[in-house]
């Protein structure tokens, strides 16, 4: 990988930037000082260095966000704040995206990366990933609605869900529930207890596949997966 390269992917600037670095004597490969932008390096054979700090590359990133409502899952929206916004801009620069989306009032985990392959693996249909949601109900929940979830429900569209694992934490006139689905049609959670005559007013993704929302995170905090949950998501695909 040309140097250049190398150093504006990891974020040192774009390739102008860092030519200005090299000129500055900033920058040594293998403890020597090195001023050919197009030098070709290995970056993890060699030790990459800028002003004495060790550049450690890194091709993907994985981080797990906590969503907070009000924000779009998506890369960039010209009207609405986007999770791509609360970043930090080193982070940003890795252009990752979601995996997946969750509505604009939903919270709860979401998974950014720029790994296309664990990304398409996640959302094939093939793979039956399951989501776990938690959610508040305007109506009484009851074993009924759970055996119809058991079975699939016919949405608005006419639409016959595959089956879901409906668990009542509370029956009330404001019901708690928890759901688990392996597909991830539009507003799919919302439209489900449509079908049962009843309304969802909070909504929360908990855990997608083997990977569990870290309730340490504050709603808009994110953090890097750790090596074992990056390992366990990726083996039970």
């Amino acid at each position: 990988m040309r140097l250049d390269k190398l150093l504006a992917n990891m974020g040192y600037g774009s390739r102008k930037e860092v030519k200005q670095l090299l000129k500055q004597k900033a920058v040594t490969v293998d403890g020597a000082y090195v001023k050919d932008a197009a030098l070709h390096v290995d970056p993890e054979q060699q030790h990459v260095s800028v002003y004495g700090e060790r550049v450690v590359y890194t091709e993907f990133v994985y981080f797990m966000m906590n969503k907070p409502p009000g924000v779009i899952s998506a890369t960039e929206d010209l009207r609405d704040k986007t999770v791509i916004d609360l970043l930090e801009p080193l982070d940003q620069h890795f252009q990752p995206f979601p995996v997946g989306r969750l509505d604009k009032d939903t919270e709860g985990l979401l998974l950014l990366t720029n790994d296309g392959t664990l990304a398409h693996n996640l959302l094939s249909p093939k793979k039956h990933v399951p989501k776990v949601y938690y959610a508040q109900i305007e109506g009484v929940v009851t074993e009924d609605d759970a055996e119809k979830f058991a079975h699939g429900v016919e949405l608005d569209d006419g639409y016959m869900t595959k089956p879901g694992k409906l668990v009542i934490l509370r029956s009330a006139p404001q019901s708690e529930i928890e759901l688990m689905i392996q597909e991830g049609k539009f507003h799919q959670v919302k439209r489900m207890f449509e079908s049962v005559g009843k309304r969802v007013t909070y909504l929360k993704r908990i855990s997608m596949g083997n990977l569990k929302l870290d309730d340490r995170l504050a709603l808009g905090e994110y953090r890097e997966l750790t090596v074992e949950e990056l390992d366990c998501l990726q083996n039970n695909l």
